[in-house]
């Protein structure tokens, strides 16, 4: 069962999977608030309502993330120490992964979505070279613009009128705790890009990329 949810073509409909259930989750919550049905359902004094209510307020606990990362905790401290493996966590996190596999989560779904509906399914070779050259910002948004940074700038969108009209947003820490990974997914693929640039942090570089943003608006 696992080898078909991790390897050949399961790990890539696993991965179309949840990011067509993030589709489904943020435009199901703006359809709730602003049909109204979360209104009645938080107004409501009916039992059935109640429990669609806590529904709804407690969604973020599946959002967590600890089921994914509790058994590398686990493996690592078997393998050294609690501690140790809580260490190893932490200081793997500053290396910043969480936003790169959000960032390939999205390039799969994508090129998994094209081959699928246009064909042309083939082994294409990547190559083991090291990219050292930095990449402009007008060719990352040439690269990445369908794939990413469009439906990244539409799952914001989707969360900030959902913002503004859900009655559950007014509770500032429900609404954070409800769409903490979501908002997290679109800032990594808005920002993966250029975080992950060699010599993203060279001053001339980023003034010249910031010139060709500019230009783009």
């Amino acid at each position: 069962m696992l080898s078909f949810f991790y390897t050949t073509v399961g790990f890539f409909v696993n991965t179309l999977i949840v990011i067509l259930t993030v589709y489904a989750f943020l435009w199901g919550r703006l359809y709730l608030a602003l049909s109204g049905v979360e209104i009645a359902a938080l107004a409501s004094n009916n039992n059935n309502n109640k429990a669609l209510s806590a529904i709804l307020n407690q969604q973020f606990i599946i959002q967590l993330g600890i089921f994914t990362t509790l058994s590398m905790i686990v493996e690592n401290s078997l393998e050294h120490r609690f501690l140790q493996a809580i260490w190893d966590f932490l200081t793997m996190q500053l290396q910043l992964p969480s936003i790169f596999y959000t960032f390939s989560m999205g390039t799969r779904t994508h090129f998994f979505g094209q081959t699928v509906i246009h064909g042309g399914a083939k082994y294409r070779r990547t190559g083991r070279g090291f990219v050292v050259q930095h990449k402009s910002f007008a060719k990352n948004y040439r690269l990445y613009a369908r794939s990413h940074f469009i439906k990244a700038i539409e799952f914001g969108l989707i969360l900030t009128v959902y913002a503004s009209h859900s009655p559950v947003a007014k509770d500032t820490f429900v609404y954070i705790a409800m769409t903490i990974s979501s908002w997290f997914l679109v800032l990594s693929w808005i920002m993966a890009p250029f975080v992950f640039n060699p010599s993203g942090f060279d001053w001339l570089k980023t003034v010249d990329d910031f010139d060709e943003f500019m230009n783009l608006i």
